[in-house]
């Protein structure tokens, strides 16, 4: 009875993720039809009044629509079964694309700080009164995407990155809104190409914090919420017959669902499979830990009997070679 209630909570576990993917596959679309539609506009603005803040966020939004497809491909990718070469299946392809997104967005800012410099160095005219026009509704389109995004997973690294890259296109019309009203104003142009950097520099913070997240999770590093040795003295405290866990290891698979492999060292007399069971269902329900794999053991450590082995072994070859040889 208790395997088939973990086997149905897995399921459920399952069809609720399955979902939520789904409705942020259809959110992401969304966003990225927006912003490819307003993408050329904008850039056609950006030309015709001479403003880099609207071509810098024309910039942004054609890096965005490419970051967007992959979001979305990736989602759709996720959503396929696990394969016999691919056993965890294709959800830690939305982490390699939420990392792509971040260096994407770095790439897209040092080229804005670069043209700004040149824009400094040569101030060019910038038309004022369509540069605000079409800043205003790239303003807009931005706030409808985000909002479209916003509503999604947050949890989610691929969903997180797709919504960085919308919030800097925000961020750039804003920016864009205000270096029009001040060209318009007073007619000092290089306003334009400092906002522009300004708003680049807003939103490296950020593109470095989903990076380093992405990476940590395809590094396979624990999860930020675990910690790995609480876990474990939490098992050898709670858990009836285990007398210490060992081996382990914490990771997550896309920064959602988390995975944990460990030794347990059972008292003599346990019953192994009600051990195991018993701590696979203490690590779902106080640590967020959906799959694991146990490896029950007595006694001393097989591991550690192998690592003996191999050391005996090592020693007995340089004792039986020869003066002056080497064997490796």
């Amino acid at each position: 009875m208790a395997h088939s209630h973990d086997h149905g909570s897995q399921k459920h576990d399952h069809g609720a993720g399955h979902v939520h993917g789904s409705t942020d596959k259809k959110r992401v679309l969304i966003a990225a039809c927006l912003t490819a539609g307003f993408m050329v506009v904008e850039a056609l603005g950006g030309l015709l009044t001479g403003s880099l803040a609207l071509l810098a966020d024309a910039g942004h939004m054609l890096a965005d629509c490419i970051a967007l497809g992959l979001a979305w491909y990736a989602f759709h990718l996720a959503s396929r079964p696990a394969t016999v070469r691919l056993t965890y299946g294709f959800g830690r392809v939305k982490t390699l694309v939420a990392y792509t997104n971040g260096i994407a967005i770095f790439a897209i800012a040092l080229w804005i700080v670069y043209e700004a410099w040149g824009r400094l160095q040569a101030p060019a005219p910038v038309l004022g009164g369509p540069m605000l026009v079409v800043a205003i509704a790239g303003l807009a389109v931005n706030i409808g995407s985000f909002f479209v995004l916003h509503g999604g997973d947050r949890e989610s690294l691929n969903m997180r990155g797709a919504i960085l890259h919308v919030l800097g296109d925000l961020l750039g019309s804003a920016a864009a809104i205000v270096a029009a009203l001040v060209i318009l104003a007073t007619g000092w142009t290089p306003i334009d190409p400092i906002l522009s950097v300004l708003v680049s520099l807003l939103i490296l913070s950020t593109a470095w914090s989903l990076m380093r997240e992405a990476a940590h999770v395809l590094l396979e590093g624990v999860p930020a919420s675990l910690d790995r040795d609480l876990i474990a003295r939490d098992l050898e405290g709670t858990v009836k017959g285990v007398r210490e866990v060992h081996h382990m290891h914490v990771w997550s698979l896309d920064g959602s669902s988390n995975m944990a492999t460990l030794h347990a060292c059972l008292n003599e007399g346990v019953d192994a499979h009600s051990a195991v069971s018993a701590i696979k269902k203490r690590l779902a329900a106080e640590h967020g830990i959906s799959h694991a794999t146990v490896e029950p053991e007595f006694g001393q450590c097989a591991d550690s009997l192998h690592e003996h082995d191999e050391h005996r072994e090592h020693d007995h070859t340089h004792e039986a070679a020869p003066h002056g040889g080497h064997y490796h």
